[in-house]
């Protein structure tokens, strides 16, 4: 009888677990997991949003792969996040480091200050921005360039005024986040690692090669994944500094598929976009995998 009452009050118990977690599983479910599904149905579809769904294969992606300004808009995403990630992971890592180190006061002052911007409103980032980026030669960013001798950038209008302006939309923004996640990562690594490389003479420059970048590889390698596929979904950012006129300047990927979807009414092909987006994400991911156990590695081989 207690054998048979363990093993109800064990299943109450376990039905009481799952009953609490439900609810995320259930949302996940609604708002996750079905507009994936759907998407990926969708995509063999020809459908306006309103009327029957048509059956046509392959034949979104032939579009969209056909599309000049699909490959105009993969180009601007990639250029993009190459002009803003890379700098942005670099600078972080060296804050980060500065803040750990014994040398600077009021950290907390700091660390509060490089993860403000985070918190900020994107719309509220890309307005102040487009402020600062107007093609008027009286804007704040043409007149710190005028006073090198530079002529006045139209940064809404031209092909790299407008990537640099959002690169740096997005370097501001997301360089305190990535710097308050370095800075944790540092403090987890153990003073007497350190304190053994002094004693063995080691210099600042082969404590952080020998050190402080293998025991972050795990940090960095967060960072490069979340950086990257944040990259590849840009869409507030060049969406409020260009307009809903959708310049091809600045049309990333995602930019591409809103346009197919809510001004062409083509969501068969907006899935299909978001389907090859999906794909190319999964590449990415793949190669930075790849390529930082390749440096991982090698680096053991070389110590």
């Amino acid at each position: 009888m207690k054998r048979i009452k363990s093993i109800k009050e064990k299943k109450k118990d376990s039905l009481y677990g799952y009953a609490f977690i439900s609810p995320f599983f259930i949302l996940f479910s609604i708002f996750g997991l079905f507009p994936i599904i759907f998407s990926f149905y969708l995509s063999f579809q020809r459908w306006n949003g309103l009327g029957e769904m048509e059956f046509v294969g392959l034949r979104n992606f032939e579009l969209v792969l056909a599309d000049p300004f699909f490959w105009k808009a993969m180009y601007n995403t990639f250029v993009i996040a190459l002009m803003s990630t890379l700098p942005q992971l670099i600078i972080a890592f060296l804050l980060a480091f500065a803040l750990n180190s014994t040398y600077v006061k009021m950290k907390g002052f700091f660390r509060v200050s490089f993860f403000l911007p985070n918190v900020t409103s994107i719309v509220a980032v890309a307005v102040v921005f487009g402020t600062l980026f107007t093609n008027s030669s009286t804007g704040l960013v043409n007149s710190f360039i005028g006073l090198f001798g530079f002529e006045p950038v139209n940064w809404g209008t031209s092909e790299w005024g407008v990537k640099w302006a959002i690169s740096a939309m997005i370097f501001w923004r997301w360089v305190g986040y990535n710097t308050i996640i370095y800075l944790a990562g540092l403090q987890s690594i153990s003073q007497d690692l350190y304190e053994a490389a002094k004693i063995d003479g080691a210099s600042v420059r082969q404590q952080i090669m020998h050190i402080t970048i293998p025991m972050m590889k795990p940090v960095i390698i967060f960072t490069v994944f979340i950086s990257t596929i944040g990259s590849l979904q840009l869409f507030t950012e060049p969406l409020v500094f260009i307009g809903t006129t959708l310049r091809e300047e600045g049309v990333t990927v995602v930019l591409y598929l809103y346009r197919e979807a809510f001004s062409n009414n083509a969501f068969g092909t907006a899935s299909a976009t978001a389907v090859i987006l999906f794909f190319v994400i999964i590449v990415m991911s793949v190669t930075n995998l790849l390529i930082a156990n390749r440096l991982g590695n090698s680096r053991k081989k070389v110590s």
